[in-house]
C-alpha cells in the first residue's frame, strides 16, 4: 500500500499551482489529479475549451497540460465518465486506477490505495461539486512536504494515509 497525501482544490487554478510547486520538489510521476469533464458536448462526446476552440477531450488535455502546470501529466490523462459523477478527466497514476474502478466509482477506485470508503465518497461528492482532487504517491519521508505544498496553494480536506 502507497503512502499519499490527498486534498481538494475549489479552483483548477489552485490545483496546477500547487502541481506546478510538487513538481518544483521533485515530484512527477506521483502526482494524480481528478476534476470534472466540464466541456462535455451536446452530442455525448467529451469534449473542453482551450482559447474558445472544441477539442475533443485529449487533445484538448494534451494542450492545456502542454501550457498548463499539469504539464507531464497529460500523458496519463483519461476522460471517464463515472456513475453519480458524470464525465471526469483524470491524470497520473489515478487514470489507471480509476478505469479499472469505474463501476465502483472514485470511491471504489480510491479503495485500493487504502483510502477508508466514507473518504472516498467525500471526495467523490466534491468532485461531483466540481472541486479537483490532488493526489501525490510517495515515500513516507516524503508524505508531511507533499501535503504541506497542498495546504499551501489551499487545499482542503488534506489527509495522508
Amino acid at each position: 500500500m502507497a503512502n499519499i497525501a490527498l486534498g481538494i482544490f475549489d479552483t483548477r487554478d489552485q490545483a496546477e499551482q500547487a502541481v506546478q510547486e510538487l513538481r518544483k520538489k521533485g515530484f512527477d510521476k506521483e502526482i494524480s489529479v481528478v476534476t470534472r469533464d466540464e466541456g462535455q458536448g451536446k452530442d455525448g462526446e467529451n469534449e473542453i475549451r482551450m482559447g474558445g476552440e472544441r477539442d475533443t477531450a485529449t487533445e484538448g488535455v494534451t494542450y492545456g497540460g502542454a501550457l498548463g502546470g499539469l504539464a507531464g501529466l497529460a500523458a496519463g490523462a483519461g476522460a471517464l465518465v463515472i456513475p453519480g459523477i458524470g464525465p471526469i478527466l483524470a491524470m497520473g497514476p489515478i487514470a489507471g486506477l480509476l478505469s479499472g474502478a469505474v463501476t465502483g466509482g472514485l470511491a471504489g477506485g480510491l479503495i485500493d490505495w487504502g483510502i477508508p470508503a466514507e473518504e472516498g465518497r467525500h471526495y467523490e461528492e466534491d468532485i461531483k461539486a466540481g472541486k479537483t482532487l490532488v493526489a501525490v504517491q510517495c515515500s513516507e519521508s516524503k508524505l508531511n512536504d507533499a501535503a504541506s505544498v497542498l495546504r499551501r496553494y489551499g487545499a482542503h480536506d488534506v489527509n495522508t494515509h
